[in-house]
């Protein structure tokens, strides 16, 4: 028994070598560790989150006064809590301006070829924004072109355009990126290509009038209701500084672009079969668009609220680790009848995620002391804008972005109980990996990749923009293989929250949180920060990674 037991524990001594980042020593947590890490609790995570899901902050709109309290109650507790201001020229606000588009989009809009038209209605068949910060926008009846994906990838061999003269066109195309052969760019797992924005902005700079978006459930990874609540109302963007925009931006369902293609004697699934391939062209449907809104435009002002634990390290301070999470939500729900929820509460999204947040630097705060590098907590704005404070943050970050080790974003956490997994967004992109199995480890668990790739989720949230300019990136979703659940059930609960509760009022704080699985993988978080923060080198990308390139231009920039 005796050589059984020393063999064991040899073996899980070689184990936890082998999980090892390169060159550091094995990751053992230390008593004062584990000790500060009891600081997050559920009890922490669920008060947080009942104050700032609250009916009394409005659903927490970019410039709002729901936001503002939010900013002021996540800056009052890092007061609180011992952190030091941090925004660039002091102070715990980071303020940037907004531009806020209100269009109102016709009931109809119509689309004509010939004598003959089709009319969509708006919300059941289309939903149209303005893309440009004016009092109008309009596609001046321009020719609708399909155009596939809307992607050129030169790295696959792939362009959609052709180098077609598309100046005044109105492009209908494809969500997501091709996915039929395991071949072609990265099979099921969506990449940037893939997202709306990078259409939006390939459609601009190809002078078009306007970008319209076919949604379905697959390819986009959410219902039809998610496209009507988030492209509804007050639309924010940062202040335009030059370069292209495309006037018109929309999404229709595929039933409607089913009408639009048949308008052109087309047939839809045709096209897209087309589209599949490297040698597809432009199809000019021949058909004239006109959609024209009148556009409501405010500069308004929203913040980032950000503290920091200095380091103690007098060289390694100047480095920081990052935590993000975003503050805002979507606000009030416009044309709700009377007696209807019409407060989008985001509880989920992302309430808990500075909950989370802020547990982690109550936990930080307990230690006996510092770690090395500094450690930054930044409740970011407007993320369901199109990652407006991140993208602020990441211009104009309270250190070098070459400086910065990390970028631990939390968005949501696990209500539904413990796991036997973590599941890792990105996993296989940085050397974070390394410290992320080994932690996982520890608390008996293993690391899963997104368990829904097809839905783009690195590209979704804060860590994205850290990631464009270099910040090697951590971010998570909840385990799906849930402790005392049959098979699958975990995974069944994160689907019945996208088809019912993403992005509607319905997405509040219930007395059936299970938070338990909400604080092993918050305390995995604090100790992986943690331990970049102590460690000698910081993490970088893997080789070959797309954002690789910029981690060395950030690096390079910083200096020594």
């Amino acid at each position: 028994m005796r050589l059984f037991l020393a063999a064991s524990a040899f073996i899980a001594l070689a184990l936890a070598s082998a999980a090892a980042p390169p060159g550091a020593a094995p990751a053992m947590l230390t008593p004062a560790e584990k000790s500060a890490a009891r600081q997050i609790r559920p009890e922490v995570i669920r008060a947080h989150v009942r104050f700032l899901a609250s009916d009394l902050l409005e659903g927490r709109g970019p410039a709002t006064r729901g936001d503002r309290l939010a900013e002021e109650y996540v800056a009052t507790r890092m007061e609180t809590l011992g952190l030091e201001p941090a925004a660039p020229g002091g102070g715990w606000l980071q303020p940037f301006d907004v531009i806020g588009i209100t269009s109102q989009a016709p009931a109809t809009v119509r689309f004509a070829r010939g004598g003959e038209s089709v009319e969509l209605r708006y919300r059941d068949d289309y939903v149209a924004f303005a893309g440009v910060q004016g009092p109008q926008a309009s596609t001046e009846g321009g020719d609708v072109v399909f155009v596939g994906y809307g992607i050129v990838a030169p790295e696959y061999q792939w362009d959609d355009y052709k180098g077609a003269d598309l100046k005044g066109k109105v492009l209908l195309m494809m969500n997501n990126d091709p996915e039929d052969d395991p071949g072609l760019f990265a099979g099921k797992t969506r990449l940037y290509y893939g997202r709306w924005d990078y259409k939006y902005e390939m459609a601009a700079r190809l002078g078009a009038a306007g970008a319209i978006v076919i949604h379905t459930t697959p390819s986009a990874g959410y219902p039809w209701q998610v496209v009507q609540t988030s492209w509804s109302g007050e639309q924010f963007e940062l202040p335009h500084e030059g370069g292209p925009e495309v006037p018109v931006k929309a999404w229709v369902t595929e039933q409607a672009a089913r009408k639009i293609a048949g308008l052109a004697g087309q047939d839809l699934d045709a096209l897209r079969a087309a589209a599949q391939k490297r040698d597809f062209h432009p199809v000019d449907l021949g058909v004239g668009a006109d959609i024209r809104l009148k556009n409501e435009v405010q500069k308004k002002q929203t913040a980032n609220v950000i503290g920091r634990l200095p380091g103690r390290d007098p060289a390694l301070s100047r480095e920081a680790v990052v935590y993000t999470a975003h503050h805002d939500h979507l606000g009030i729900k416009e044309g709700a009848k009377a007696g209807q929820d019409n407060i989008y509460n985001g509880a989920l999204d992302n309430a808990s995620g500075v909950a989370a947040m802020l547990a982690i630097a109550q936990a930080m705060k307990a230690l006996p002391q510092a770690p090395r590098r500094s450690v930054i907590f930044a409740a970011v704005a407007a993320e369901e804008q199109g990652l407006l404070g991140s993208q602020y943050l990441a211009a104009h970050p309270p250190v070098p972005a070459g400086r910065i080790a990390a970028d631990i974003n939390i968005d949501g956490i696990n209500i539904w109980g413990r796991t036997r997994d973590i599941t890792m967004i990105g996993l296989g992109k940085s050397s974070l990996d390394d410290w992320v199995v080994k932690l996982a480890a520890m608390q008996g668990r293993v690391v899963v990749p997104d368990q829904f790739p097809d839905k783009g989720f690195f590209y979704r949230s804060d860590q994205f923009s850290l990631a464009k300019v270099g910040v090697p990136a951590a971010y998570f979703d909840a385990g799906t293989d849930v402790i005392g659940r049959p098979r699958g059930w975990g995974r069944e609960q994160q689907e019945r929250f996208e088809a019912n509760d993403y992005h509607q009022p319905s997405d509040e704080l219930r007395p059936d949180w299970n938070l338990a699985g909400a604080v092993e993988d918050t305390q995995l978080f604090f100790y992986l920060g943690l331990k970049v923060a102590n460690a000698p080198r910081m993490p970088h990308w893997k080789p070959g990674d797309e954002f690789e390139a910029a981690r060395e231009k950030a690096v390079a920039a910083a200096g020594p």
